[in-house]
């Protein structure tokens, strides 16, 4: 196991901080490892009555293009998950659910982050927008189940999170109905 020798917050910003770790290797060899702390979030597999899949259309900064994602967010200090997932839900795809139900939960990138993504499901929908400052470019699109598998595997849908997020769900219907 790794031993942290000693630990150094090297950037503190509103969304990240950034750590260097001076760690022990196994071997006794010294290394020093770059993690980024980041808080935990949701994420949401919103399902409509007509059985589509609520997807986000969005701009993301980092990779300079636009992703199709399913809903997600971060968790504000004192918020409870399920009162998360309701938030985001109303301020990315205008709509309250009023069933939740959770679906497991995953790491995002554990070779150099902390972030713990929890996985809802969220259905029973109902109209109720919520504005929030930086929802207001993102594209809601509705995508009926049968045609994400297709996504995911064509490249359209792309990012870790919505892949392990839907490929999870489908797993379970699948399980559900065996």
């Amino acid at each position: 196991m790794e031993e942290t020798l000693s630990s150094k917050v090297v950037f503190n910003g509103q969304v990240v901080k950034l750590r260097v770790d001076d760690i022990r290797l196994p071997d006794g060899r010294q290394a020093s490892w770059e993690v980024v702390e980041r808080g935990d979030c949701v994420a949401v597999i919103p399902i409509d009555a007509d059985g589509n899949v609520l997807l986000v259309k969005q701009f993301r900064r980092p990779v300079e293009k636009d992703l199709l994602e399913i809903p997600a967010g971060g968790i504000d200090p004192g918020e409870e998950t399920e009162a998360t997932v309701r938030r985001e839900m109303r301020e990315e795809t205008g709509y309250l659910p009023k069933k939740v139900e959770k679906l497991g939960g995953f790491y995002a990138s554990p070779g150099f982050c902390t972030e713990y993504m929890h996985l809802y499901l969220a259905y029973d929908l109902v109209p109720d927008r919520l504005y929030a400052e930086d929802t207001d470019s993102i594209e809601l699109v509705r995508v009926p189940l049968s045609e994400v598998a297709g996504l995911i595997a064509s490249g359209d849908i792309c990012d870790a999170k919505s892949i392990a997020g839907l490929l999870l769900y489908l797993s379970s219907k699948k399980s559900a109905s065996s």
